[in-house]
């Protein structure tokens, strides 16, 4: 007899729970982070070795981290961050103004793998570490971005408190490589080698798939570290 449709999405709901994911954060700078995420909003202020985690549902598709720094807020949640600001809220409910370091990563589902990255293509404001937290019973990679690009910064892409991208300061083609463009056509410049020579881990433009993108095991919780 064929099992009911009761069964069947039953079974389908065991399988989505094991894609489930907990990410930890934890602020080991010498100053205060405010984490942002997208879609799990982020209303915690971290202080020097203090941490929080988010709890990605079964379901979520792609998820986003961001630290913000130089943040001031009010009683009812409301103000502003020197970097990575997102609206003005200290829950956040969309992304982070660039630049800033950000943590992504695509959760895997029916047993496909989880696909994850650090990127820079927007530039950069809080060294960062993310990968899986605890033993994954597979070559999961942790990625670091520890280096102070904010103190080696080139001049001309200093922004209060961060390191914009060419792509961001300038927004021309040779840096941003908008359709259509491809690997073969967009290609390194010296901008983005600047960021990639620090945080060779890292996008540091917008084709750099080939080092940058790493896969874990689906169901794995993740640690993202400020200032590793």
């Amino acid at each position: 007899m064929a099992p009911s449709f009761s069964i069947i999405l039953a079974l389908l709901l065991v399988v989505a729970a094991t894609d489930a994911a907990t990410i930890f954060v934890i602020n080991k700078c010498p100053y205060t982070v405010w984490p942002g995420a997208t879609p799990l909003g982020g209303g915690t202020k971290l202080d020097p070795g203090q941490s929080t985690s988010f709890k990605a549902a079964a379901g979520t598709q792609s998820i986003r981290i961001w630290g913000r720094t130089g943040c001031n807020f009010d009683a009812n949640g409301q103000g502003s961050c020197t970097t990575g600001d997102c609206g003005g809220v200290l829950a956040c409910k969309g992304g982070g103004k660039p630049p800033v370091s950000l943590a992504e990563i695509t959760l895997g589902s029916g047993g496909a793998s989880d696909f994850y990255d650090v990127s820079l293509v927007d530039g950069f404001n809080v060294p960062m570490s993310f990968g899986p937290a605890g033993p994954t019973g597979g070559s999961c990679h942790t990625i670091e971005c520890s280096a102070d690009i904010n103190a080696q910064c080139p001049s001309e892409l200093k922004v209060d408190g961060a390191c914009a991208s060419a792509c961001l300061k300038f927004n021309t083609p040779q840096y941003c490589c908008p359709p259509p463009a491809t690997p073969e056509t967009c290609l390194p410049t010296d901008y983005s080698r600047f960021f990639k020579k620090l945080c060779p881990d890292a996008y540091s433009y917008a084709y750099d798939d080939k080092s940058s993108t790493f896969t874990c095991v689906s169901g794995a919780d993740y640690d993202v570290i400020f200032c590793p």
